[in-house]
């Protein structure tokens, strides 16, 4: 019942199948975001947060993620007709951004070092966090061509929906791991 309503009604089981994967668990932060976030998130902020399978007639490649910062979606293209749809938290006023790049590189429960011009905005700031459940970037990330950008997790789960990073995308752990588990280095990225 709830996988069935973390994929927003889904009736099919084939379809929650493919909607709710949940690798097994590699680090021992990762069965802490697993059944916690998530089902808490998802039950807070209604079925428009839940990861589903939606109807997709665009031209790009089954593995193409496309970023729609006004809908505030990312979107897996699965082909036949599909993609898998995730909640995200965008750039705020001033750091929102658009263009094509791919993944270059991905990292497990990344270390975060905030780039200088963020220091000079943010001096609270440490200079260096490894990764862990306070890390900001989360359980994953998932770098952008050769920009400071990144898909990523998050320690702040209900950013998700909002337009508050310094532009990278932000997903739950639980849909930055189920994401970073489809993609590989070189998967095409446009961003709308």
């Amino acid at each position: 019942m709830l996988a069935r309503f973390l994929a927003g009604g889904a009736c099919a089981v084939g379809v929650l199948a493919a909607v709710f994967v949940a690798p097994a668990a590699a680090n021992p932060y990762d069965q802490q975001v697993r059944g916690s976030g998530r089902s808490f998130f998802a039950t807070l902020f209604g079925p428009s947060t839940a990861r589903t399978v939606v109807s997709y007639s665009g031209s790009q490649k089954p593995g193409t993620i496309i970023i729609s910062t006004a809908q505030r979606r990312l979107y897996l293209v699965l082909g036949n007709g599909q993609a898998l749809s995730y909640a995200i938290g965008v750039g705020r006023e001033g750091f929102s951004w658009s263009g094509a790049t791919q993944i270059s590189a991905k990292r497990e429960w990344p270390d975060w070092t905030p780039p200088a011009q963020m220091l000079h905005r943010r001096p609270d700031l440490p200079r260096h966090m490894a990764g862990g459940i306070d890390n900001p970037l989360g359980a994953r990330a998932m770098y952008l061509g050769s920009s400071l950008y990144r898909i990523h997790g998050s320690n702040e789960p209900d950013s998700i929906g909002q337009a508050t990073s310094s532009g990278c995308i932000r997903l739950t752990n639980e849909d930055v791991i189920d994401l970073y588990s489809r993609v590989r280095i070189g998967t095409p990225v446009i961003v709308q």
